[in-house]
C-alpha cells in the first residue's frame, strides 16, 4: 500500500495539494458556517517549536491557551455591545512544517468573526464584530505570550519533550535551513 496517488513515497505536492483542497471543501461544505471568518496563526519561537513537536500533550495545552484567549476577547467585544451568553466558534489546523519542509509548528485557526447567540425564540443568531484594533492585537499577543509563558515555566522533566534539546546543534540545524541546504 503506497500512501499517494502518485505512487511515490514522501511529500507529493500534488497529492498534499489535492488533500488539502478536498479537507478545505469538506469545512466549507459541511462543518463550517455561513457567516464572516477571521484567520489568527500562532507561531513560536525555535526551543518551544522543537518541544512542542515532541510532546503533543504541550501543544494542545498551548493550544487550549490560545482559543481561550481569542474566545474570551470575542465574548467580552459581545457583552459590550449588549449580547450575554455568547459563543464563539473556531477550527485549527497544526501545521508542522514551513514551506522549506523545515520543522515549524505553528496553528492556523480560523474563527468565526463573531459570536453565536440564543434568541428568545431558542434560535441562534450570529453578530458580527468590529475587527481587533492594532492596539488590541497588540494586546492579545502579550497575554497569549504571557500565559504560554507562564505555562512552560511550570514544566517538569516528565512534562518536557522526550528527546534532549541542545540550542547549538539546532543552530546548525537552523543556518543550514536558511541557506537552503539539507540538514540531515
Amino acid at each position: 500500500i503506497v500512501a499517494f496517488s502518485c505512487k511515490k513515497r514522501g511529500f507529493c505536492p500534488s497529492c498534499c495539494a489535492r488533500r488539502m483542497n478536498d479537507e478545505a471543501a469538506h469545512l466549507v461544505d459541511f462543518v463550517l458556517p455561513e457567516v464572516p471568518m477571521r484567520q489568527w496563526v500562532l507561531s513560536f519561537p525555535y526551543k518551544l517549536r522543537y518541544q512542542i513537536a515532541y510532546n503533543p500533550k504541550l501543544t494542545n495545552k498551548i493550544l487550549t491557551i490560545f482559543i481561550k484567549v481569542i474566545s474570551s476577547y470575542q465574548r467580552k467585544k459581545a457583552k459590550q455591545l449588549g449580547v450575554k451568553g455568547a459563543r464563539p466558534g473556531s477550527v485549527t489546523f497544526i501545521q508542522r512544517f514551513g514551506s522549506a519542509l523545515n520543522l515549524n509548528i505553528h496553528f492556523h485557526t480560523l474563527f468565526a468573526d463573531g459570536v453565536f447567540y440564543k434568541t428568545d425564540s431558542g434560535g441562534y443568531e450570529f453578530l458580527r464584530l468590529p475587527g481587533p484594533s492594532h492596539e488590541e492585537l497588540g494586546l492579545l499577543a502579550t497575554k497569549i505570550h504571557d500565559r504560554v509563558l507562564k505555562f512552560t515555566e511550570k514544566l517538569g522533566p516528565d512534562d518536557q519533550a522526550q528527546v534532549g534539546f541542545d540550542e547549538n546543534a539546532l543552530a546548525e540545524v537552523a543556518a543550514m535551513s536558511i541557506r537552503h541546504k539539507a540538514g540531515f
